[in-house]
């Protein structure tokens, strides 16, 4: 019996030892501890999108090298995107090479801004080609508004924009401001990104279609066992093309000698100063004191809702002024009595806080899903545009006008892809109750037949005519 016992042991011993000299030959096959762990249950582990090739930076840094100390270069420098290939994005691609003055119209539209965007760009760390949102979102159209109640180069939604300290009352909205918007943008892009675990495809579909409908149509994918990366999902077409056309206009800019396109020559210098002020301005003087006509005032300045800043609580102090004309504004304005700075040229009649001031048209921009490309090329408008600053007799304090906004026909050229113009409610509002007031007055003449005085109709001051210049497409 024991030694029955012996063999089995030795045999057992022999065994194991033969078993540990197979393990040791093939140590290099050997799975870690983390290998051996459960893969984490992620749904927004994109790994179509990790798998896509590294971005060629010899192909980016050549368009660079030829493009030295632009916005252009710097902005090329922080591309961080994959190189994806995709229909969709050659769609897009054909698209803006067949229409070549949109690609001229959005640079021209997007020198005022760039630089600041990419500093926030830097500052967030995200990609450059985000720095180019603005051109799917708004055309680079500051003041643009969307059916849905969309607004600015970046097109917040109200609550959205208020989420991320975007004010918005009857003097002032942070949507369209410039400086706020921007900062808010990339704030909230960088979030995004986090959510979706670095997955930008992802982050920029939410940021169109909303959080909520992304994972939705992720866990809708997961449960059929599908891929979940942003080219595998199911969403609106308007969301389906919104990245494809990011990544496409990135890639032209990139490759600008390649596809024949001529990059204008944007400095990577600030293109304005932030000048803070002690109080409310008036916006026709401010625009005067910076010599500049009020519409390219404004496109700098499209955040405030009437013919001057706001007061305390309700908006910034500060305004955007071209760096070349800063400090001829600040001398100007140093020399400005104080009682004058919000003061307008009114008669005792009218009411100084009824006038509405030169701004660009609006954009109004769909947000319509469609199954391809809108054809239709973005047109600088050049003849179209408010000519004159109006002024109402004041209102009677009985006037029970229905405010709601009054639709304006308009037949702007300044329109985008998809996109149509209308005028903004606060000047349509006006219009309205202007044409009331004198079809009343009209009607007070005919019935006074033989009276030599008679209230004169409201009156409309003539102001020079804005300098457009030549020069695209939401959200």
């Amino acid at each position: 019996m024991p030694v029955k016992l012996n063999r089995h042991v030795n045999l057992l011993v022999m065994l194991m030892t033969l078993t540990a000299a197979g393990c040791s030959q093939n140590a290099k096959d050997a799975l870690t501890v983390n290998e051996l762990a459960p893969e984490p249950n992620n749904a927004y582990v994109d790994r179509y999108y990790q798998n896509y090739q590294p971005i060629n930076k010899a192909e980016v840094n050549k368009t660079a090298e030829s493009h030295k100390d632009t916005v252009w270069a710097r902005l090329l420098s922080l591309y961080s995107l994959p190189k994806i290939e995709n229909e969709r994005i050659d769609r897009e691609i054909d698209w803006y090479l067949n229409h070549p003055q949109a690609l001229n119209t959005i640079q021209h539209r997007a020198e005022p801004y760039l630089h600041l965007i990419l500093d926030e760009v830097e500052a967030k760390n995200i990609p450059g080609e985000l720095a180019l949102l603005p051109v799917v979102e708004s055309a680079f159209v500051p003041d643009a508004n969307s059916r849905v109640d969309a607004s600015g180069l970046w097109q917040f939604m109200p609550a959205t924009g208020r989420m991320f300290g975007l004010q918005q009352n009857s003097w002032y909205d942070g949507r369209r401001d410039i400086y706020a918007s921007t900062k808010a943008a990339t704030t909230y892009l960088k979030q995004l990104s986090e959510t979706f675990d670095g997955d930008w495809l992802l982050a920029l579909a939410s940021y169109n279609w909303g959080k909520g409908n992304v994972k939705k149509s992720i866990e809708h994918n997961e449960g059929r066992n599908l891929p979940t990366d942003y080219w595998s999902l199911r969403m609106p077409d308007e969301t389906a093309n919104y990245v494809p056309r990011l990544l496409a206009i990135a890639k032209i800019f990139a490759n600008a000698d390649e596809y024949n396109v001529n990059l204008h020559h944007i400095p990577n210098k600030p293109y304005f100063e932030v000048v803070k002020l002690d109080s409310q301005l008036n916006l026709n003087k401010a625009a005067e004191m910076a010599s500049m006509t009020l519409h390219d005032f404004m496109k700098l300045n499209p955040g405030f809702n009437k013919s001057k800043t706001a007061p305390e609580g309700s908006g910034p102090r500060r305004l955007l002024i071209p760096v070349a004309k800063a400090e001829s504004f600040k001398e100007n304005l140093a020399q400005l009595p104080f009682e004058q700075w919000i003061s307008e040229s009114f008669n005792e009649s009218e009411d100084e806080s009824t006038a509405i001031y030169l701004a660009p048209k609006p954009v109004v921009v769909s947000h319509k899903a469609k199954a391809e490309p809108i054809k239709i090329i973005a047109k600088v408008e050049s003849k179209q545009s408010v000519k004159a600053l109006l002024t109402a007799q004041k209102s009677d304090k009985n006037d029970k006008h229905n405010k709601k906004s009054v639709s304006v026909a308009s037949k702007s050229k300044d329109n985008v892809k998809g996109r149509s113009v209308k005028m903004p409610n606060h000047i349509a509002e006006l219009s309205h109750k202007i044409s009331s007031n004198n079809k009343a007055l009209a009607e007070k003449k005919s019935s006074s037949k033989g009276q030599k005085s008679i209230t004169k109709p409201v009156t409309v001051a003539v102001v020079s005519k804005p300098h457009n210049k030549k020069s695209k497409n939401s959200g």
